[in-house]
């Protein structure tokens, strides 16, 4: 682990703003890990905001919803956050937000809600993992193993970031709430509340809440919100090579999901709004936002502008994970959780030297893998021996590139091993 420059001080004290209807929304068909879903409307026809739009026949997906209500005006391939372009459904607002009609459900019936009713209304409220990951959530509900140990990140690691502090601050009555549920869904006897220790209010709200949970104070290191590194450092358990968290007993889940999962059943509400932070140097109000998936980020940059110079890279995540964007026009989806403008001292690129075996990568993987072989291995495109040296246990934090003093783009060069190994 590594300590990095944090620089949450823009936007750490900003409270959450609602940003206005976008006229115009661009739902991409795939925002979670697993099947893309087809389209439930056509062209013109009129929706309502929560209605589903899109959903799967079977397999590992989530649904997807309205944000807005108004027609339907196109299905179209349109820029995509991460997958470079896919298929999109374009809705025009008609500006009056008419939701999908639903029936709340009073106190007395959510606490007899059953765990399989729960993980229904999560899997039908389409909220998928929203710390980046994006794995369907009632799947993450439904382990094939008994657990015993529910552990929630409010660790928000990356530099920049501060949706998941915010939310933290001003919902934090509701996330206890989901919590509760997600805790009832999966019949645990311990739960953790992991939060790092220079977000001292949070923390001081969380304590004052957490009976009957323990509230595990972290160092403030990168990257300590990731699920292995949480269980390490909390339970001092480490997930085998190639196996998964509730291989061991344990689930994790994200403090923006469990919030998501207290919408779901408390209020009927499908995911289709988020908090993302917008920031960046080269942007002059930088804010906090809760933005309508399907919101093209040129909405929420012009909602904390003016610029205050023309960005050079515009990173979508935090700095270390996120992925850097070709147009101003994708739209906010599910797993958004940041929005960077960076200026062109700020992303100056190095020259790539010969490694010099220092060693640094290794030391500093906070996996225990030997990225420097995995490299070489796919520069030569000796799969096989990537997959030996642990390329598909990469959790793509980025350190690695981060303390290399020669500037080799390992993290490059471990996710194309990746994508040929899982072909």
């Amino acid at each position: 682990m590594v300590r990095l420059e944090e620089n949450k001080h823009q936007t750490e004290n900003k409270a959450i703003e609602k940003m206005l209807l976008p006229c115009r929304v661009y739902i991409p068909l795939i925002q979670h890990l697993g099947r893309t879903c087809s389209p439930q409307v056509k062209i013109g026809d009129a929706v309502f905001t929560g209605q589903k739009i899109a959903a799967a026949e079977a397999g590992v997906y989530a649904p997807i919803h309205a944000s807005v209500s108004g027609k339907v005006i196109s299905i179209q391939d349109w820029p995509h956050t991460i997958l470079g372009r896919c298929r999109t459904i374009v809705i025009e607002s008609d500006g009056q937000d008419k939701p999908q009609a639903s029936s709340l459900k009073p106190q007395s019936e959510i606490e007899n809600l059953t765990p399989e009713e729960i993980r229904k209304m999560v899997f039908e409220a389409g909220i998928v993992g929203m710390g980046g990951a994006a794995f369907p959530t009632h799947i993450k509900l439904t382990p094939p193993k008994p657990v015993d140990t529910l552990i929630i990140n409010g660790a928000e690691c990356e530099p920049y970031l501060t949706s998941d502090y915010r939310l933290m601050l001003e919902e934090t009555k509701e996330i206890f709430l989901g919590l509760q549920l997600v805790a009832r869904c999966l019949g645990v006897s311990k739960v953790y509340i992991a939060i790092e220790d220079n977000k001292p209010q949070a923390i001081e709200q969380f304590r004052l809440q957490a009976s009957g949970f323990r509230l595990q104070v972290l160092k403030s290191y990168y990257p300590q919100g990731g699920e292995k590194q949480l269980i390490k450092n909390i339970l001092g358990k480490e997930v085998p090579q190639g196996k998964l968290p509730f291989d061991i007993g344990i689930v994790v889940h994200n403090v923006a999901t469990v919030f998501a999962i207290y919408e779901a059943v408390y209020l009927q509400k499908p995911l289709y709004e988020r908090v993302v932070t917008v920031t960046g140097s080269c942007i002059a109000n930088p804010k906090n936002v809760l933005a309508r998936i399907g919101t093209p980020i040129k909405d929420l940059i012009d909602y904390c502008g003016p610029l205050k110079e023309e960005p050079a890279k515009i990173i979508i995540g935090g700095p270390m994970m996120g992925i850097a964007q070709y147009t101003d026009e994708v739209p906010v989806i599910k797993c958004t959780t940041g929005i960077i403008l960076m200026n062109k001292q700020e992303v100056a690129v190095q020259e790539e030297q010969f490694c010099i075996r220092c060693g640094a990568c290794i030391r500093e993987c906070p996996v225990g893998l030997m990225p420097n072989l995995i490299d070489l291995s796919s520069r030569r495109e000796f799969w096989p021996e990537a997959k030996r040296y642990g390329a598909l246990d990469c959790i793509e934090c980025g350190i690695c590139s981060y303390v290399c003093p020669v500037n080799i783009r390992l993290v490059q060069s471990i996710k194309r091993a990746k994508l040929e190994l899982v072909r």
